[in-house]
């Protein structure tokens, strides 16, 4: 009996120390909306190149709103995805102006969480006054390493219920990664 309850014990430990239970950042999206197209648009892209030194994208307006001044598929919005350690340096940057505090309402259900900063300046680039002052959201994907599986052309499958990461598993992460704090607010 002694025997099966310490080996129980060992499974349990070589659970916990499995290499593909370890979350990690999977990508870090930056999404500047400047709800115009035009001079102001091409200078908050050169913000966000300055920032991850990466050709940003450009976001289309699915339809016309006339109380916002847009028409659809006029490019409104500059967005860039960053993986890697760049991700993280980034992310670090971002959560120190937030003073490493977040809602419990920034975390969604599949193990994501997002939030906006109001000063791109806060994250250290240099004041221009030629681009001005721009505000931008982060939104940060978690997962576990083996995603590739539900993605792949051949031989797909599902990342199992047990694999993917939830709500709890991410706030617990970002608290024990980061000495983070969650309000309620």
């Amino acid at each position: 009996v002694d025997k099966r309850s310490t080996d129980s014990l060992s499974v349990m430990a070589e659970k916990h120390e499995n290499p593909m239970r370890n979350i990690r950042i999977e990508k870090l999206n930056l999404n500047i909306c400047v709800g115009e197209s035009g001079d102001r648009l091409t200078r908050a892209a050169r913000v966000l190149e300055q920032l991850t030194e990466q050709q940003p994208c450009f976001s289309k307006a699915r339809y016309t709103m006339r109380s916002f001044g847009i028409r659809r598929n006029e490019k409104i919005a500059t967005h860039v995805t960053v993986r890697g350690e760049k991700a993280e340096e980034i992310l670090e940057k971002g959560l120190k102006v937030k003073e490493f505090e977040l809602l419990k309402r920034n975390f969604s259900n599949t193990g994501n969480f997002g939030f906006g900063i109001s000063e791109h300046i806060d994250l250290g680039i240099k004041y221009d006054p030629t681009s001005g002052i721009y505000g931008m959201d982060f939104y940060i994907q978690l997962a576990r390493p083996g995603g590739r599986v539900s993605r792949r052309k051949h031989k797909r499958g599902r990342v199992g219920f047990s694999h993917r990461v939830t709500r709890e598993e991410a706030q617990k992460w970002f608290q024990t990664k980061y000495d983070g704090i969650l309000m309620d607010k």
